[in-house]
C-alpha cells in the first residue's frame, strides 16, 4: 500500500488493545479506517518526463485484527498484488508495524513504527520514514530504477491543512487532512553537474470515514543521464 504506501512504486498503511477502552478508537482511525470489511480502488497514473505514461490499477482491503508471531495485535490490510501490511493505532496516531509478501514466510517486523498518521491532527504535526524513488531511472543502466542502487533516503512528513475538500473519481470529499513529505536524493546526475541534491516530495489527502483519496508524487530529474516523472493515485472506488 502507499507509503504502508506500495508501490508504491508506489506508493501502507492495527489497533491495540487499549482502543477498546470506553474513550474508544483514536480520532486518526477516522482518517484511515482500519476495521474489517473495507476495500479501496485506485488508479495509479506514472508520467515519465520522456512523455511516456503507464497506468496501474491499486487495490486494497482490510482484513481485521490478528495476533501476529512478533507478539501483540495489529490490523491487517492486503494488496491485490500480494502484499500484507499490518498496523496499529493508539494516542500517538496510526502506524505500520510489519509487511509480508506472497514469497516471504513470515511478516518482517519494522524496525520501529512507520507512521501513516501521526497525532496531534494538528497543522505543524510531523515525523519521519524512510523512502525509496518510484519513479527515477537511468537511461542507459540495468535495472534502470534507481531504488535498485541507492539507499532509502529519510523524508519528513508534516500536517499542512485540515478540512480540505477533494475531488475524485470516487467522489467529493470534504473534511480532509493534507500531508506534505519532503526528502533529498543526493546522486550522480551527469558528467556536467556531477552530483546533484534531487528532490522527492509527496502530497496526501486523507479525508474522514474514507481514508486516503489521493497521492501526488514528485520525483524530477531534468538530467540528460536520469528520467524521472510524477505520480499520481487517485481513488475510484471504495466501500
Amino acid at each position: 500500500m502507499w507509503r504502508t504506501h506500495h508501490p508504491s512504486s508506489l506508493p501502507g498503511l492495527a489497533l491495540a488493545a487499549s482502543l477498546a477502552a470506553c474513550s474508544g478508537p483514536p480520532a486518526s482511525t477516522s482518517y484511515f479506517p482500519l476495521e474489517a470489511g473495507h476495500q479501496w480502488a485506485y488508479d495509479q497514473l506514472s508520467e515519465w518526463e520522456n512523455n511516456t505514461l503507464d497506468h496501474e490499477r491499486v487495490v486494497l482491503g482490510t482484513q481485521g485484527e490478528q495476533s501476529l508471531e512478533s507478539g501483540g495485535k495489529a490490523w491487517r490490510r492486503r494488496s491485490e498484488t500480494g502484499v500484507d501490511y499490518w498496523l496499529r493505532a493508539d494516542d500517538t496516531g496510526i502506524y505500520r508495524v510489519a509487511t509480508k509478501t506472497d514469497l516471504e514466510e513470515a511478516p518482517a517486523t519494522d524496525a520501529k513504527p512507520r507512521y501513516v498518521l501521526k497525532t496531534p491532527l494538528v497543522v505543524g504535526t510531523s515525523w519521519q520514514a524512510s523512502t525509496t524513488t518510484y519513479l527515477m531511472r537511468r537511461n542507459a543502466d540495468f535495472p534502470p530504477e534507481i531504488r535498485h542502487s541507492h539507499k532509502p533516503v529519510i523524508m519528513t512528513y508534516r500536517i499542512e491543512a485540515l478540512g480540505e475538500k477533494v475531488s475524485t473519481r470516487a467522489g467529493n470529499f470534504a473534511d480532509c487532512i493534507r500531508v506534505e513529505g519532503q526528502a533529498t536524493l543526493k546522486i550522480f546526475a551527469d558528467p556536467v553537474v556531477g552530483f546533484k541534491d534531487m528532490p522527492i516530495t509527496t502530497t496526501e489527502w486523507y479525508c474522514k470515514g474514507v481514508g486516503l483519496v489521493k497521492v501526488v508524487r514528485k520525483e524530477p530529474a531534468a538530467s540528460t543521464f536520469l528520467i524521472g516523472g510524477t505520480m499520481t493515485l487517485e481513488l475510484t472506488e471504495w466501500q
